[in-house]
């Protein structure tokens, strides 16, 4: 198989990462990456950088071992200059006024095409006495699900759909309400004999509750101690691990002792903070691309003092963001590329002592040059450097491996809606094609997500690892085997709930994937020899999209 090449976009691998860079960030004015590298550097940076690092810096950039976050590429050269990924929301009282304020905080941040990310924990539970009203309350589910609604009803930005994430404390008595709510193949939909789960699998629109929602319980110092002072993991953990298992969701957000009060998540929930209307702020390194430890120092301190310029140009939804940016003026660099960094020096999937020393420069050249540069331009510190997000689009446009993830497949099936049919096409994974044909590297020896799927404390362990150099969150799902298959079924839940809370005070959040837990997959791991034999062929499936509006009114009713 020869290697694909552009000739106007030569820094990238494969078709599929050029398609990325054409259908999501390319506009007028940035007709190539290295256009748009160059627009943004000057959008964001201005004067407040040197021409020469800002010459380096586009470099970098064009070279893939700096890649802003998507929000940055995507706005680059535009008017509106909402750079930021996601807001950070809390729920402050338990108040009529604040449903009222939360619901206009949430409508004015996704219109601007950041996610958003929400803690409930202080609202009553269902069913609570109301004094003012002599009624009773709601609980923070309903709620959760009017936000939810608020974001299928709005378009990120005009150009994607809505991220959003929500969380509840561990002791709140509405948590196991909260640990089946996105149960969906238990949920039966009235007049039919289908669950919502079958039905979303026949139409992938059909709404079910909080189908836009990442959900997360909160642990907080108390459990973890509780933890290590009798051994018991207590039942809402247990269930919360059932669950995650099962379904997927949900995950686990970790918040002990300093961090306890850092209940807030971004909606992919590598940003943390305790103050309300935070703002997450992105871009990821990546070591793949990157040849020494001194390139690596070069690439962190300009990125870092990129994205401190990103905290005085970056566009906002209303005044209160702007307060808290101006007080904590938090950073998420970011890594990526890891497992193709561990791929060509030849290891396997670990924290190696090499790997260790780079980690070391990455945390300590992004905390020197915050405090430095933030301190030339008299202006506060940032409070936090450092978060691993997914790295979802951007690690296609790098034709990496995305944040600390391994490989996911060397080749995998890629099914998407065509009309009303689905269809499929074949890929081969950039990263495991580049070591095949330029280091020789069989890729059926590589370790990837679903190979290591029956060992996941290898994973957990990994991420272990790297979150020490991390001083807010990292964004890592775990792949496991599909729930009642291999290791994933209900006998192991108990190993695996002691495997992950031995982990937990090295962790600050935990998230998983059975196969097949959602319906409507996208990605399937196939052969690699298989898929290179069927590379740029479309395939029709002979199953055509069901429209259940005649079943509960829902799905693509009215779209």
């Amino acid at each position: 198989m020869d290697k694909w090449t552009s000739s106007t976009n030569p820094m990238f691998r494969s078709k599929f990462s050029e398609d990325i860079f054409l259908q999501k960030y390319m506009h007028d004015g940035c007709e190539t990456y290295a256009e748009l590298c160059g627009v943004l550097v000057d959008d964001v940076c201005g004067a407040d950088m040197s021409h020469a690092d800002k010459d380096q810096l586009v470099q970098f950039m064009v070279d893939l071992k700096f890649i802003a976050g998507g929000r940055y590429l995507y706005y680059a050269g535009r008017e509106n200059k909402f750079f930021n990924n996601c807001f950070l929301l809390k729920a402050e009282e338990d108040t009529r006024e604040d449903w009222a304020e939360l619901s206009k905080k949430v409508e004015l941040c996704l219109s601007t095409g950041g996610g958003i990310g929400c803690d409930y924990s202080i609202y009553r539970p269902r069913g609570a006495l109301l004094r003012g009203t002599g009624g009773t309350a709601s609980g923070p589910l309903p709620k959760m699900q009017m936000v939810n609604d608020q974001g299928r009803g709005v378009m990120q930005g005009g150009s994607r759909r809505s991220a959003i994430y929500a969380s509840l404390n561990w002791k709140h008595d509405d948590i196991n309400e909260f640990l089946i709510a996105k149960d969906w193949y238990n949920i039966p939909v009235r007049g039919t004999n289908k669950s919502l789960g079958e039905l979303r699998e026949a139409d992938f629109n059909f709404p079910v509750p909080l189908d836009h929602t990442n959900i997360s319980v909160n642990y907080d110092t108390e459990w973890i101690e509780e933890y290590w002072n009798d051994g018991e993991i207590g039942n809402v953990f247990k269930q919360n691990v059932k669950q995650a298992l099962s379904t997927g969701e949900p995950g686990f957000s970790f918040n002990f002792w300093d961090k306890e009060n850092e209940t807030l998540r971004n909606a992919c929930t590598e940003v943390t903070s305790e103050d309300d209307s935070d703002v997450c702020n992105l871009g990821s390194i990546n070591i793949g691309r990157i040849d020494s430890i001194a390139e690596l120092r070069d690439v962190v301190e300009l990125a870092t003092k990129f994205l401190i310029c990103g905290t005085l140009v970056a566009k906002l939804p209303y005044e209160r963001v702007r307060e808290v940016r101006e007080k904590n003026r938090r950073l998420g660099l970011g890594l990526m590329g890891m497992h193709e960094w561990l791929i060509k020096k030849g290891e396997r999937y670990e924290v190696t002592e090499e790997l260790h020393r780079w980690l070391s420069v990455y945390r300590g050249v992004s905390d020197a040059t915050s405090r430095m540069f933030a301190d030339g331009l008299s202006i506060s510190r940032p409070v936090a450097n450092r978060a691993i997000a997914p790295t979802g689009s951007i690690g296609i446009l790098a034709g990496t491996t995305t944040g600390i993830e391994p490989l996911f497949a060397a080749a995998y099936k890629r099914r998407y809606l065509k009309g009303k049919k689905w269809h499929y096409q074949y890929v081969v994974d950039g990263v495991a094609q580049e070591m095949h044909l330029n280091y020789g590297v069989d890729p059926d020896t590589l370790d990837t997500s679903m190979g290591l799927a029956t060992t996941p404390e290898q994973r957990i362990a990994f991420q272990a690892g790297v979150q020490e150099y991390v001083d807010m969150g990292i964004s890592s799902t775990i792949n496991l085997p599909q729930w009642g298959t291999g290791k994933n079924t209900e006998e192991n839940v108990d190993d695996f709930a002691n495997i992950l809370a031995k982990y937990a005070h090295r962790l600050r959040g935990f998230t998983c994937y059975p196969d097949g837990c959602r319906g409507g997959q996208p990605l399937v791991a196939v052969d690699y020899k298989d898929a290179v034999k069927k590379l740029g062929e479309e395939f029709e499936e002979h199953v055509e999209v069901v429209d259940m509006c005649g079943i509960a009114g829902g799905g693509t009713c009215g779209s």
